[in-house]
C-alpha cells in the first residue's frame, strides 16, 4: 500500500494529507484555515473566520438531544516548521506517515484538526449518529505565544466541556498541567575589544565565557519528579546567543532583502538547516564579548518548588556578579508564560473519556501533562454563560519525534484515535441524554 492508497481508501488519512501539505506556520495559517473552511463548507458545515483568524464552526443537536451540554472541539492549525513544502510518504515498513526529512511533518496538530473534521464529516452524514450540540475551533498560534486561544470572543462560546485534541499518544487523557516560567539571564556592561591587542586586559571580561559559566551552575533537565505522576518541575535551556552573531545576523537580514528584491535565490548556507552553523562559522571571533544572553523555559505543576529553582538560579547569578565587582554585571529576570491548569472536581467529561478508552482497549486513567497547552489558557477563561471552562486534553494518535524533520505519524494508531474520539463524543450525549 502507497500513500495514495490510503488516501483514497481512508477519508482521515486524506483530510490529514490534505491538511498537512499546506505549510502553516505560526501566524502564518491563512491557507490552511481557508482549505479547513472549503471542507466543511463541503459538507454543509457553515465555518468561519473570527476577528483573529481562528476558524470556528457549530453542529446542531441531533433531534432528542436538545438537553445535551455543548461540547468543544479544539486543534491548533500551526506547526513547527518554516513554509518550505511539505513532502509527504509512506515509510518503507509501511507503518509511518512522514515527510522526505527536510521539515516537520505538522501532525502537531493536523493530526487533531483532521479527526475533528472527519468526525464531523461523520455525524453530518449518517443521522442514525445522535450527538449533543458541538461547536468546532481550530486556532492560531498555538506553537509560539498561543495568541489564538487569548483571543477568542468567548462570549460566543456556548461549551463548558472542551476537549483539546493536542496529545502526541493514542489514548492520552491529561485533566491537568504544569505552569511555564521563562527566566532570562543577560551578561552585560562588559567592556568589549579586540581579541588580539586587548586580550591581556583583566578588565576585559568575555560575556560569552561568564554566560557558560553562569549555565553550568544552573541544572538542567528534571529537578523533580513524583512516584506516580512523573516529572513535577524541569528546566530546559533554550536560546544561547551573544558576541558577534549580533551584527553577523544583521548582515544576513540585510542581504537576504536585497537578494529578494532581485528575486534571486537564498544560499543555502543561509537556509534553515544551515544557519545557526553558518553564523557560528562566518561571525567574527576577533572580538572580547561584551553582552549574551541565555534563556530557560521552567515547567512546573508545583508552585513552591518551582520558585526554589528560581531562587537557586538567581543565587547563583548574584554570587558570579560578586565575583566579576562590576567588571560586568549579569542580570536574571522571570516572566510568567503560562498558568498551571489543574484537575476539576466536575469529572462527567473525564468519566465518559475513561469508559470510552476501556471500550476502545487503550489506557484511561487521567494524569497530568508536563507541557504548556491550550488547555491552560482555556482553563482560565469563560463561556456566554460565565462558566469556567473544564478542558482535557486527548490523543489520538501516536507521534514520533515532533518539531523534527523526522517526524512520523503511526496510521492505524491515529485510524483508532478517530473511533475513539467519536465514542466520546457519542457517549458524551448518551450520558446527558
Amino acid at each position: 500500500m502507497n500513500i495514495q492508497e490510503l488516501k483514497s481508501k481512508y477519508s482521515l488519512i486524506k483530510t490529514f494529507i490534505d491538511l498537512a501539505e499546506i505549510p502553516s506556520p505560526s501566524l502564518k495559517e491563512d491557507k490552511v484555515a481557508d482549505k479547513i473552511i472549503e471542507i466543511l463548507k463541503n459538507i454543509n458545515v457553515k465555518a468561519q473566520k473570527d476577528s483573529y483568524g481562528n476558524v470556528i464552526a457549530r453542529l446542531a443537536y441531533s433531534k432528542g438531544y436538545e438537553n445535551v451540554p455543548s461540547l468543544l472541539l479544539s486543534a491548533h492549525m500551526d506547526v513547527v516548521g518554516d513554509s518550505s513544502p511539505v513532502n509527504i510518504s509512506l515509510s518503507e515498513n509501511k507503518k509511518y506517515i512522514e515527510t522526505d526529512k527536510t521539515r516537520s511533518l505538522g501532525s502537531d496538530d493536523k493530526a487533531g484538526a483532521a479527526a475533528m473534521i472527519d468526525i464531523t464529516n461523520d455525524l453530518i452524514n449518517n443521522p442514525k449518529i445522535k450527538h449533543g450540540p458541538i461547536e468546532l475551533l481550530f486556532t492560531r498560534d498555538e506553537e509560539i505565544g498561543m495568541t489564538g486561544i487569548k483571543n477568542i470572543d468567548y462570549a460566543q462560546i456556548e461549551s463548558k466541556y472542551a476537549l483539546i485534541v493536542d496529545g502526541d499518544n493514542l489514548g492520552q487523557h491529561f485533566t491537568e498541567g504544569a505552569g511555564f516560567t521563562n527566566v532570562y539571564v543577560s551578561v552585560v556592561d562588559g567592556i568589549g575589544g579586540h581579541s588580539g591587542i586587548n586580550i591581556q586586559d583583566q578588565n576585559r571580561i568575555n560575556a560569552i565565557k561568564v554566560l557558560s559559566e553562569v549555565d553550568c551552575l544552573i541544572p538542567q533537565g528534571v529537578y523533580k519528579k513524583h512516584p506516580t505522576k512523573g516529572v513535577i518541575t524541569s528546566i530546559n535551556a533554550g536560546v544561547s546567543v551573544g558576541g558577534t552573531a549580533n551584527t553577523y545576523i544583521s548582515e544576513i537580514i540585510n542581504e537576504i532583502y536585497a537578494l529578494a528584491e532581485t528575486n534571486e535565490n537564498i544560499p543555502d548556507k543561509f537556509k534553515t538547516k544551515n544557519i545557526l552553523k553558518t553564523i557560528s562559522r562566518e561571525a567574527g571571533l576577533n572580538s572580547i564579548n561584551p553582552c549574551a544572553y541565555q534563556s530557560y523555559s521552567i515547567r512546573s505543576s508545583d508552585p513552591e518548588n518551582e520558585q526554589e529553582l528560581i531562587n537557586f538560579i538567581f543565587d547563583k547569578v548574584k554570587k558570579i556578579n560578586k565575583k566579576y565587582q562590576n567588571k560586568i554585571k549579569i542580570i536574571a529576570e522571570k516572566k510568567p508564560h503560562l498558568p498551571a491548569f489543574v484537575n476539576n472536581t466536575d469529572n462527567i467529561l473525564s468519566q465518559v473519556i475513561v469508559q470510552s478508552s476501556k471500550d476502545n482497549n487503550l489506557p484511561a486513567d487521567p494524569a497530568s501533562i508536563h507541557a504548556g497547552t491550550e488547555a491552560h489558557v482555556l482553563a482560565k477563561c469563560q463561556n456566554k454563560y460565565g462558566e469556567t471552562f473544564k478542558p482535557i486534553i486527548v490523543g489520538v494518535a501516536d507521534l514520533e519525534n515532533i518539531h523534527s524533520s523526522d517526524e512520523k505519524l503511526d496510521w492505524q494508531s491515529f485510524l483508532v484515535g478517530k473511533k475513539w474520539l467519536s465514542d466520546i463524543i457519542i457517549n458524551f450525549a448518551e450520558k446527558h441524554k
